[in-house]
């Protein structure tokens, strides 16, 4: 069981951060099977980063003063059990609330998370196990929840998750009692002022050009994450499974970037700063998509990848350096990641719905023109056109799917032909629809990574608490 511990807290660590996008690709699913609306289902994503990124913090406070390993099993058990309940929630509301559970529980499994993997692999490699896999968590969750609602159901999301984190209590629960210690000898540096440390338990202040770099880095991220997969299944209409693995590119590109940055060894700034840019550039890069071919995402994610794993570990990595208590710092890094998401939502949700909303009456009167110009006959073209309005209508907000206003048309044999025809002509024109309408959301994407870039570069006084 010792030889498992390790591995199993670093992948509760993984399933936690996750959460935070796990669910992108599973909401056209969740919004059909639970009869919900389209701002109600949005709230699945919502309420667990927001209620994660507000309470970090108070639970660190409270878990520095008891065991990690008595803390770190509870808030395990906890997320085991909401995630149960997200799994068999009937109703939005339901499933909301359990949203709100489950981020509790993992606020606190996080947290002693942390000081257990310390406990077992040493400071080092423990802080950067905690960090690699909370990258990794983020990095993959759309993928893990693209497959899993392919495959099974959006259900199946969740329900893996339960012996994950079941046997992750008794693995916590396994490891010796952790005493709350400072990790610095007292006559270690303060590194926010430079004077010596205080004899006994030493605070510090949080790292904050770190943690608001960190935050704008989320926050343009999430354009990444969740615009991107819903470009790909409700703009290009492809399946969740398709979207998963196409999506798959940032998650592979992330792990690549910490054997590339320590080839090169920049400094922590300069690997930010780089990491920074390529995130913007990247989301430049999917705002200038030439047509809806799946190749041509695929270099622009690669960019959003690298910068990922480039910024979001060493800037972790650098607000918590030095710092005490540890687990706070720890948790400021969280409250920063997810409010940051829940930052990114706030701003880019109503760009691209409104977007979404303008681009309806040009793609309606295109679609207009292609049925007048469509070689069928009158009645066959007022047919047609009768259930594309239904559609249409039926559709408002959202990308049409119109394979069923011809379907319903009920065309003759000799008509077919033209009509499939014309049908692939109307997806195309909604497809180039559907990328224009996304195109400003992430390029205020890639200016909210520019900000993470300037914020991290900008000048520093000489007393400030980020010198260090």
């Amino acid at each position: 069981m010792r030889r498992a511990v390790g591995p199993l807290l670093a992948v509760t660590v993984a399933l936690v951060l996750a959460d935070s996008a796990i669910v992108t690709l599973a909401l056209p699913d969740i919004l059909q099977h639970l009869d919900t609306s389209v701002a109600q289902v949005a709230w699945v994503l919502i309420s667990f980063n927001l209620v994660l990124g507000l309470v970090a913090v108070p639970t660190a406070v409270v878990f520095h003063r008891a065991q990690p390993r008595i803390l770190g099993a509870i808030g395990i058990a906890v997320f085991a059990a909401a995630s149960a309940w997200c799994a068999v929630a009937q109703s939005i509301e339901i499933l909301n609330a359990a949203r709100c559970l489950q981020a509790l529980g993992g606020a606190l499994a996080l947290v002693g998370c942390l000081e257990l993997l310390i406990d077992v692999y040493g400071e080092r490699r423990g802080l950067a196990a905690w960090i690699t896999a909370g990258v990794v968590g983020t990095a993959a969750g759309p993928v893990a929840g693209g497959l899993l609602t392919q495959a099974i159901s959006w259900q199946a999301i969740f329900v893996v998750q339960v012996p994950f984190a079941v046997l992750a209590v008794p693995a916590a629960l396994a490891v010796r009692d952790v005493p709350n210690v400072p990790e610095l000898p007292p006559e270690a540096d303060d590194p926010d002022d430079g004077e010596p440390a205080q004899q006994g338990p030493a605070r510090h202040r949080p790292a904050i050009r770190h943690n608001l770099t960190l935050a704008l880095l989320s926050a343009a991220l999430t354009a990444a994450l969740f615009l991107l997969v819903l470009l790909l299944v409700d703009g290009w209409r492809h399946s969740p499974a398709t979207a998963a693995v196409t999506v798959s590119v940032v998650a592979l590109a992330a792990l690549a970037a910490r054997p590339l940055a320590r080839l090169l060894d920049p400094s922590p700034e300069v690997e930010v700063a780089v990491g920074s840019f390529l995130v913007a550039g990247g989301l430049v890069g999917l705002a200038l998509l030439p047509s809806a071919e799946l190749a041509w995402t695929i270099a622009p994610q690669a960019l959003v990848g690298l910068g990922l794993g480039l910024t979001v570990d060493q800037l972790t990595a650098q607000a918590m350096h030095l710092r005490l208590p540890r687990v706070e710092h720890a948790a400021w890094t969280i409250g920063a990641r997810h409010l940051g998401v829940v930052l990114g939502l706030a701003i880019l949700t109503p760009i691209f719905v409104s977007d979404l909303q303008d681009a309806q009456v040009p793609a309606q009167e295109a679609i207009t023109s292609l049925v007048l110009d469509a070689p069928l006959t009158a009645q066959d073209k007022v047919a047609l056109a009768k259930a594309l309005g239904d559609e249409l209508k039926n559709q408002q907000g959202e990308v049409p799917d119109l394979h069923s206003a011809f379907v319903a048309a009920d065309l003759p044999a000799d008509a077919r032909p033209a009509a499939a025809e014309l049908e692939r002509a109307l997806n195309d024109q909604l497809e180039r629809a559907a990328t224009r309408a996304f195109r400003d959301s992430f390029l205020v994407g890639a200016g909210l990574a520019l900000l993470a870039l300037l914020a991290m570069v900008a000048p520093r006084r000489r007393s400030s608490p980020e010198d260090s």
